[in-house]
Parts: C-alpha cells; structure tokens; sequence
C-alpha cells in the first residue's frame, strides 16, 4: 500500500473528514472530530491507527512492521510500516477496527450506526 491508497481508504470511511491541525506534513483522518488515523508526509510509508489495548500487543508480538506509535500513547495507538509483513487486507481491517475504535468511545448520540 502507498500513501495515496491509505487516503483514499481511510476517506472511504462513513463520515470521514481529513485535515491537517498540527503543520504540513500531518495528515490526521477523523470520525466526528476525533482522530481514527495520521499519516505523514515526511515518513509516507508509516500509518498511525487506534487499537484495542489487548488487541495492539497481540499485533505487535505477531507483526515486526507493527510497533507502538512514536509520540502516541502506545497503550491505544500503533503505527505500521507498509509493505513488510502485513498485508493491505490487514491493513484495510486494522484501518476499520481503528475507526470502530473511535466510533465506539463517541458519546451514544453522536455515534454511527451502522446496517
């Protein structure tokens, strides 16, 4: 996966906004304001995605392209190195599981449901 195709599938997300709070070269993808992934253009083959705290330590004793994220809380946060040892599939579930992460934790009236 590249850069652009990450866009365009985290874009692909119901109600998914992307912006860029902190400079030029973080992109962050949101659900309602809340950050569900971040990207940068200074290392574009690295994402950042939410996690379930059990969930990130299991993928990271199974994946070596999957670590803590640097300047995240590690507990909730993973960043992933593309094209190593996790596939686009995982990685496109790993995008979902993060923006399910993030709709889950949204007060009950501003969360999505959905069929």
């Amino acid at each position: 996966m590249n850069i652009e195709t990450f866009r365009e599938y985290c874009l692909s997300m119901p109600y998914a906004t992307e912006d860029m709070p902190f400079d030029d070269t973080v992109l962050v993808f949101r659900l309602k304001g809340k950050i569900f992934a971040c990207i940068t253009f200074d290392k574009p083959d690295i994402a950042v995605l939410k996690c379930d705290p059990v969930k990130a330590m299991e993928l990271r004793e199974h994946y070596t392209s999957i670590e803590g994220a640097f300047h995240w809380n590690k507990k909730y946060w993973n960043q992933i190195t593309f094209n190593r040892d996790v596939s686009d599939k995982l990685l496109q579930e790993l995008v979902w599981h993060s923006w399910h992460e993030v709709n889950k934790k949204l007060p009950k009236k501003d969360r999505v449901v959905l069929e």
